[in-house]
C-alpha cells in the first residue's frame, strides 16, 4: 500500500504538471484584472506546450528506442527531452507570457528555463539531478514571491507544499530513482534561479 502511494505521488506531482500548477495559482491569486478569455487562452496554450508536446516528444523517443521510462532514469535519456523542453520554455517566454503583459509569469518561466539548462548541463556531465525536486522547489519559491508581491497570506498553501516536497523526495528515494545528493542538487537548481530572479519583479 505504501509503495503504491509513494509511486502515485511521483506521477501526480510529475514535473510536467508543475508549471501549469504555478500558472493556475497565479491567475487565481492575482488581484490584477485579467479578462477570462485571456486567462483561458494562456492556460490552454501552456497546457499544450508544457504537457502534451513533451509527452509527444517522449512518445517519439520511446518508439525509436531513445527513452524507456517517462521518468527518464538515465542521464543519456534526459539529454534530448531536456533540450526540447528548453526550446519549449523559450517559446513560452517569447510568445505566451511576455514580460510586458504577465511579467510575474515571464520570470517564473525564465527561472524554469535556467533550471532546465542547468539540469541539461549536468546530464551531459553524467549527473542526474532530480527533476521532480527541481520542479517542486521552484514552484514553492514562486509561491513565496507571489505572496510577498501581492501581499496575500498563503501560509497554509506553503505548508502543504512543503509537506508535498518531503513526500516527493521520499517517493523518489523509495523508488530508488535518486540518491540524497541528486535530490539536494535538484532542490538547489529549482529554488535558486527563482530566488535570484525575484529582484527583477518583486
Amino acid at each position: 500500500m505504501i509503495h503504491f502511494i509513494l509511486k502515485s505521488i511521483s506521477y501526480i506531482f510529475h514535473p510536467l504538471l508543475m508549471p501549469l500548477f504555478g500558472v493556475i495559482f497565479y491567475f487565481y491569486q492575482s488581484p490584477r484584472f485579467i479578462p477570462k478569455d485571456v486567462v483561458s487562452a494562456k492556460v490552454i496554450s501552456i497546457s499544450i506546450l508544457t504537457i502534451l508536446l513533451p509527452i509527444l516528444v517522449y512518445s517519439l523517443l520511446k518508439i525509436i528506442g531513445k527513452a524507456k521510462s517517462i521518468h527518464l532514469q538515465t542521464t543519456r535519456e534526459r539529454i534530448i527531452p531536456l533540450a526540447a523542453n528548453c526550446i519549449i520554455v523559450f517559446l513560452i517566454i517569447n510568445y505566451v507570457v511576455t514580460s510586458e503583459l504577465l511579467f510575474e509569469l515571464y520570470f517564473f518561466f525564465l527561472g524554469i528555463l535556467i533550471s532546465n539548462l542547468s539540469c541539461l548541463i549536468l546530464a551531459v556531465m553524467n549527473f542526474k539531478a532530480s527533476i521532480h525536486m527541481i520542479a517542486a522547489s521552484g514552484i514553492i519559491m514562486f509561491f513565496i514571491a507571489l505572496s510577498i508581491h501581492f501581499s496575500i497570506n498563503i501560509n497554509t498553501t506553503l505548508a502543504i507544499m512543503t509537506i508535498l516536497v518531503g513526500a516527493i523526495a521520499t517517493s523518489r528515494l523509495h523508488l530508488n530513482a535518486h540518491t540524497y545528493k541528486e535530490l539536494i542538487m535538484g532542490v538547489f537548481i529549482g529554488f535558486v534561479p527563482q530566488l535570484l530572479l525575484v529582484s527583477y519583479w518583486l
